[in-house]
């Protein structure tokens, strides 16, 4: 799925593309895309893009008279940028918004369709659509701390809520608790002040630099290799890879859908979780060390 970094550079590499230009038309060829009732789409055709905007780990157009469009990608949806109207032929083509500067096509690989666009009118309709996280390259330590302790749940799971925090997900807390050298299963209330304010540290560094990484190698261009797995990341989609801190094999925790990447000897003192997969299989000799 698409997190900050990546969000941020979608709305840059729009912004330089469709700021000030009119929407011509909006083309849907999956009518379950759309979520929303009214306004109708119609609506927005003819206005002009005023504003653009990240709201969490979505995507917001703003046009004239106070309307908005608002497109969440989930896990597969991609954007593509075309000079003139492409075709909707594709099975993974989910929608094409025409401008009168150019296309932004929506794809989304895979037979489970989860992206969402809703068209709203009015701020207060665009802020129901907000979870309500704290920007992590806005706030201060002591916001921070506040947010993060305010249930006793894990890092991985406080990190990846889109109510605490604004942006992160899968891919970028994996990062993050690499880089604070924390566990991933660590409960949050039980971080003392220091580790708390290296995993602020981690965080706000480890977007920073993304943003800024991204926003270099594809600067002039649209974004077509939005992804969760890049390479030069540290742990996250490395599993069985060495650390490049440390060379241990990067280790996993996989549960339904997702996975938490970690470093057992930079992390967790050595101490390798359980598994759901591999230690149903392997009972009693999973190891439960990095040594084993």
């Amino acid at each position: 799925m698409p997190e900050l970094p990546d969000i941020d550079l979608y709305v840059g590499s729009l912004g330089e593309r469709i700021a000030g230009s009119r929407l011509t038309a909006l083309r849907l060829r999956n009518p379950f895309l759309l979520r929303s009732v009214e306004p109708r789409p119609a609506a927005l055709e003819g206005r002009r893009v005023e504003a653009l905007r990240r709201i969490g780990k979505r995507i917001a157009i703003g046009f004239g008279d106070d309307y908005w469009l608002v497109l969440h990608l989930m896990i597969a949806g991609r954007l593509r940028w075309y000079d003139a109207p492409p075709a909707l032929a594709s099975r993974n083509d989910l929608a094409a918004f025409d401008f009168s500067t150019g296309s932004v096509k929506l794809t989304e690989a895979g037979s489970k369709k989860r992206a969402s666009l809703y068209v709203v009118h009015g701020e207060a309709a665009l802020a129901a659509h907000d979870p309500g996280g704290l920007e992590p390259l806005a706030c201060s330590f002591e916001e921070f701390a506040a947010r993060l302790t305010a249930e006793n749940r894990t890092l991985k799971r406080a990190l990846t809520s889109p109510r605490t925090f604004s942006g992160i997900g899968n891919a970028y807390s994996d990062e993050i608790l690499h880089a604070a050298r924390l566990s991933p299963v660590t409960l949050t209330r039980r971080l003392a002040d220091d580790e708390q304010r290296r995993l602020y540290a981690a965080m706000q560094q480890v977007l920073s630099d993304w943003r800024e990484r991204l926003q270099r190698e594809f600067a002039g261009r649209f974004p077509d290799k939005v992804t969760a797995f890049r390479p030069g990341m540290a742990v996250h989609g490395r599993y069985g890879k060495p650390c490049p801190d440390c060379g241990s094999p990067v280790q996993r925790i996989r549960y339904k859908q997702n996975e938490t990447n970690y470093c057992a000897r930079c992390q967790t003192g050595g101490r390798i979780y359980a598994d759901r997969a591999l230690s149903r299989l392997l009972k009693d000799d999973w190891p439960d060390r990095l040594e084993a």
